[in-house]
């Protein structure tokens, strides 16, 4: 073996068991010894040749470092669509989108057979206003073909100056013929938590990403919720719709923040400090009233967590569509050159023992969203009312009623979301039959 190649395979083997050093923090040291003897020399001898013919014959020179850096993609890149390698601006930027600010279009997005795929587009962003959907398939990037790009690649060229245009070639499951989606890019500021009233006494909140403060904010939205309600609520629409996920602490403190003891999910994995459980703490924020969760495709990873253990203890009613599926735990593991390797070391187990990787979680009311209109020239039968001169009840009534605007917000609310609608008629119901068992 000449030279240069020992000293390709010695900068392997030192960056290999560098590598496992930093991901075991103390577990990985205490089988340093053992090290040498587990590493595949015969492979490691191939990929020492294949470095050299690259340094002697490529028909153009590169840097050491860039082969190895990309020698790195390629082998987290091959485990699984999750896992990649980090170089520092990644590594700032990923930092920088968990606190909820960052540059871009606004998508949380995957890989499927070599293209980028739309898990969910985020709320209030310029994706979500040009019409991406979840489930969406990103064939081209302006002129640059997905096929062949890594993950980060394609995400790198998504985000830019904001006020930039980006052109996005998309394949649409029902559609014959691709999409042309002209977005402008901007800075993307995520407001995890919104609320309003849906009705007397009945009150909605919006999740569309988990951050750090997620739960916090939710909390106070709720608290926002009971003084427009007059002090209580009589119960609660979640939605998690096209929620793609995020920060583990934020799905596990939104569920404990409506259970009031058990197991809210637990992961496993090969090492010891992939293994943990999270338990609920007493207390339960809307006092146990009558709770409705709305997931669909687009709701993924933290979504799944907070909805299957509301499913598996009862507090729930989870009502939509079947979730993406994205059952697997991704660590951080920060590098000593400022990059870090973002890898998958665990999967998710709702409370019952279920996995949510590459399953989801199934609704108990499977709804899908349609949409509504009213129909035209509408024939409204006559009733005892519209009679001239009909008698009164005997109690001041009697009258025809007249249309208010809770009927008209009623109606349009079915117009404009038909799933919200329904899960507020459940939760209306729910109300009701707690009322009566009182």
């Amino acid at each position: 073996m000449s030279a240069k190649r020992q000293n390709a395979l010695l900068v392997l083997v030192g960056l290999l068991t560098g590598l496992s050093l930093s991901i075991g923090h103390g577990v990985f040291a205490e089988r340093e010894a053992e090290t040498p003897a587990s590493l595949p020399v015969e492979e490691l001898r191939t990929f020492s040749d294949v470095f050299g013919r690259i340094k002697n014959d490529y028909v153009e020179d590169v840097e050491d470092k860039a082969l190895l850096e990309n020698a790195i993609r390629g082998m987290l890149s091959g485990l699984d669509p999750h896992s990649a390698y980090l170089d520092q601006e990644q590594f700032k930027e990923l930092q920088v989108g968990t606190s909820g600010e960052f540059g871009g279009l606004g998508i949380e997005v995957g890989m499927e057979d070599g293209f980028v795929k739309v898990i969910a587009p985020i709320d209030d962003t310029p994706a979500q206003r040009a019409g991406v959907q979840a489930g969406d398939l990103i064939i081209r990037l302006d002129d640059t073909p997905v096929k062949g790009l890594s993950l980060n690649d394609a995400v790198k060229i998504m985000r830019g100056k904001p006020g930039t245009t980006l052109r996005l070639t998309i394949v649409r499951e029902g559609v014959e013929q691709p999409l042309k989606i002209d977005i402008k890019r901007d800075v993307i500021k995520v407001k995890s938590v919104k609320q309003r009233v849906l009705d007397d006494g009945f009150g909605y909140v919006r999740i569309s990403q988990f951050q750090s403060k997620t739960a916090e904010n939710m909390v106070d939205a709720v608290a926002e919720l009971r003084k427009e309600t007059g002090g209580s609520l009589k119960g609660l629409v979640l939605d998690l719709r096209n929620n793609p996920g995020g920060v583990l602490n934020g799905a596990v403190a939104v569920s404990d923040a409506f259970l009031k003891k058990g197991l809210i999910v637990y992961t496993e994995g090969r090492v010891n400090d992939s293994k943990l459980r999270f338990n609920a703490t007493p207390d339960d924020i809307l006092d146990n009233a009558p709770l409705v969760v709305l997931v669909n495709q687009g709701s993924a990873s933290a979504s799944e967590i907070v909805s299957g253990a509301l499913q598996d203890h009862r507090r729930a009613i989870i009502v939509g569509n079947q979730t993406f599926g994205k059952g697997s735990v991704q660590t951080i593991l920060p590098l000593s050159n400022g990059t870090a390797v973002k890898l998958t070391t665990a999967r998710y187990f709702t409370p019952s023992g279920r996995s949510i990787q590459a399953e989801g979680i199934k609704p108990d009311i499977e709804l899908e969203q349609v949409r509504v209109s009213a129909a035209d020239g509408a024939f409204e039968p006559i009733k005892e009312a519209d009679l001239s001169g009909h008698l009164s009840n005997g109690n001041g009534g009697g009258k025809k009623k007249s249309d208010g605007e809770g009927n008209e917000e009623k109606e349009s609310l079915a117009q404009t979301d038909y799933q919200l609608y329904e899960a507020l008629n459940l939760l209306k119901g729910l109300s009701l039959q707690r009322e009566q068992m009182r």
